[in-house]
C-alpha cells in the first residue's frame, strides 16, 4: 500500500466512523436501534451505493468473530456479578437447551412453510437461535427493569453464542451425514467447559496482576484489562474451545474485581465495544447486495414470525418452567430475544464452507434482523410497561468509581446523584459515613464548592470523597442505602446491599 492509498483508506474509514457516530445519535433521538443505521451506512457505501466493493465472506467471518470478542469482553466488564450470580442456572439452560429447542422449531417452520430442505433449514435455525449480546446490552440497560430480568437476558446472550457457533459449524461442514447426538454433545461440553475455565482463570490472573503491579500511566490499566479478555478469547480458540465464552467470563471476572481506575477502564471498554459494533455492522452492510434482498423479504417474514411467536416462547417456557419464574417475566424474556450482528456473522460460515444456498440464507437472515429489530426494539418499553415490569421514575443506584491515591494509601470516590435519589435533600453530616471518610468537593451546575457539615445535597451533584481501602465498601453501602431510603435508611432496614444480596437485618416501617 502506497502512502497516498493509506491516506485515502484512512479518509474513507474516518468518514464512515463519523457518519456511524452521527447515525448513533440520530437513532437515539428517534428511538431506533443504532445497529439499523450502522447497517444502512454499510449498504449505502457498498457496490449499489457509493461503489465500495466488499464480498469476501472469509474476511467478514474473521473480522466479525474478532469484533464479537471485543463486544463480549466489554459486556462482561460492564455486567454486575451480583445481578447474574443467582441466574447462572436458568441462563445456562436457556443458552443450551433453549438453543436446541429454538433450532428445531425454527427449522421445522422453515421446512414445512417454505419448503427449504432439512439441512439448510437446520442451518438457518441454528444461525437464528442466538440472541445478540450487543443489542441486549444496548437496549435493556436503558430500561428500569428488575435486575433478575436484565441479568438473565444479559447472561443468556453472553453464554448462548458458544453453542450456537458450534451448531452452525457442524451444519456447515457436515454436507451429507450429520453427526449423532453423542459426538455433538461431547464437543459442546468440551468447548464450554474448557472455554469457561480459561476465561475465569485468565480473568483472575489478570485481576491479581493489575492489583499488584503499578503501571507507569493511568491509560495502561484499561488497555491491560481489555488485553486480558482478548488473550482469554485467543487462548481458548487455540485449543479448539469456545473463545466467545472465555472472552465474556474473563471480562465478567475482571469487571467485578476491585481494580484501580474502574471508571477509565469502563469508559475505554465501552468505546472499544462501540468501535467493534460500528465496524462489524458497517462491514456486514457492505457484504450484502441490496438488489438481492427483495426476494428474501417474504421468507424472512415467515421465518421471523415462527421464531418470534413459536420458537422463542416455546424455548423460554420449556427452559424456565422448573425455575418458577413469573409468567410476566417469561413473556418479556420471550419478546426480548433480540437478534443483531451475531446471526449475520454466523451466516457467513456456510458461505465460507461452500454450502449450496448459503447466499440465500445470508439474505434471509439480514432482512429478518432488520425487520424484527424494527419490531422488537422500539416496542420493548411498551411491552415492559404493559406487563408491569417497569415503573416511571424508578430509582437507580448511585454509581461509585475508585481511583487509587498511592501515596496516602487512600481511595478517591466519585458519586453522581441521579434524579429521584433519596440523597437529594440530605445534609452532609446526615450521611453518617464511616470514619475517616470525608466529602471533599461538590460539583454543582458546573461550579465547585467545598462543603461543610450542613451543606445539603441535590440531584445532579457530583461528589468527591476520600476514604481508605478498609472503609471503602462500608462507604459505598452507606451511600447506596441513603440513596434508596434516605437518611433513616439504617433504621428502615436498608443497608445498601445489592438487590440480589440479602440484608443482614430488616426492620419494617
Amino acid at each position: 500500500m502506497t502512502l497516498s492509498e493509506l491516506y485515502l483508506t484512512l479518509l474513507i474509514g474516518g468518514a464512515v466512523l463519523l457518519a456511524s457516530i452521527a447515525a448513533a445519535r440520530a437513532a437515539h433521538r428517534i428511538g431506533l436501534p443504532s445497529l439499523l443505521l450502522f447497517l444502512a451506512v454499510g449498504v449505502i457505501a457498498g457496490e449499489d451505493g457509493l461503489g465500495l466493493e466488499f464480498d469476501d465472506a472469509q474476511i467478514a467471518q474473521a473480522m466479525g468473530t474478532a469484533a464479537l470478542a471485543v463486544i463480549l469482553v466489554e459486556g462482561g466488564l460492564t455486567t454486575q456479578w451480583s445481578d447474574v450470580r443467582r441466574l447462572l442456572a436458568p441462563a445456562a439452560v436457556l443458552a443450551t437447551a433453549g438453543v436446541a429447542v429454538s433450532v428445531v422449531v425454527t427449522a421445522a417452520g422453515a421446512h414445512w412453510l417454505l419448503g427449504i430442505e432439512w439441512h439448510l433449514a437446520l442451518l438457518l435455525g441454528a444461525i437464528l437461535s442466538s440472541t445478540d449480546a450487543a443489542a441486549v446490552f444496548a437496549v435493556l440497560r436503558a430500561l428500569p427493569l428488575p435486575q433478575k430480568v436484565t441479568g438473565l437476558l444479559e447472561a443468556e446472550s453472553g453464554f448462548n453464542d458458544a453453542p450456537t457457533i458450534i451448531l452452525v459449524l457442524v451444519f456447515s461442514t457436515a454436507t451429507t451425514d450429520l453427526p449423532g447426538p453423542a459426538p455433538l454433545l461431547g464437543n459442546l461440553l468440551y468447548q464450554l467447559a474448557v472455554g469457561g475455565m480459561l476465561g475465569v482463570l485468565i480473568g483472575r490472573l489478570g485481576a491479581a496482576a493489575l492489583r499488584h503491579i503499578a503501571l507507569p500511566a493511568t491509560g495502561l490499566y484499561p488497555l491491560a484489562t481489555v488485553g486480558f479478555g482478548i488473550v482469554a478469547f485467543a487462548a481458548a480458540g487455540a485449543v479448539n474451545a469456545s473463545g466467545i465464552i472465555a472472552a465474556y467470563l474473563s471480562g465478567l471476572v475482571l469487571g467485578n474485581a476491585k481494580l484501580p481506575h474502574r471508571a477509565a477502564t469502563r469508559s475505554f471498554a465501552e468505546g472499544a465495544g462501540w468501535l467493534a459494533q460500528i465496524g462489524l455492522f458497517v462491514m456486514l452492510g457492505l457484504l450484502v447486495n441490496p438488489s438481492e434482498l427483495p426476494s428474501a423479504i417474504l421468507p424472512a417474514l415467515i421465518v421471523g414470525l415462527v421464531l418470534l411467536l413459536a420458537a422463542r416462547p416455546v424455548s423460554v417456557l420449556a427452559c424456565l418452567l422448573p425455575f418458577r419464574i413469573p409468567w410476566r417475566e417469561q413473556a418479556f424474556i420471550s419478546w426480548a430475544g433480540l437478534r443483531g450482528a451475531v446471526p449475520i456473522v454466523l451466516a457467513t460460515f456456510p458461505i465460507v464452507a461452500g454450502v449450496a444456498g448459503a447466499r440465500d440464507v445470508l439474505n434471509i437472515v439480514f432482512v429478518l434482523v432488520v425487520l424484527f429489530t424494527l419490531i422488537q426494539g422500539p416496542t420493548l418499553p411498551a411491552i415492559a410497561g404493559r406487563l408491569r415490569l417497569t415503573r416511571p421514575g424508578a430509582l437507580r443506584d448511585v454509581q461509585v468509581e475508585t481511583a487509587p491515591l498511592d501515596v496516602l494509601d487512600a481511595d478517591l470516590l466519585t458519586v453522581t446523584i441521579p434524579p429521584g435519589s433519596r440523597l437529594h435533600g440530605v445534609a452532609v453530616f446526615e450521611l453518617r459515613l464511616p470514619r475517616p471518610t470525608v466529602v471533599t468537593l461538590i460539583v454543582r451546575d458546573g461550579t465547585t464548592l467545598v462543603p461543610d457539615r450542613d451543606t445539603v445535597l441535590r440531584a445532579g451533584d457530583e461528589l468527591l470523597l476520600i476514604t481508605t481501602p478498609r472503609t471503602r465498601e462500608a462507604t459505598e453501602r452507606r451511600l447506596r442505602a441513603v440513596g434508596r431510603r434516605g437518611k433513616l435508611a439504617r433504621w428502615l432496614g436498608e443497608h445498601g446491599a445489592p438487590e440480589s444480596e440479602p440484608a443482614t437485618s430488616a426492620r419494617t416501617e
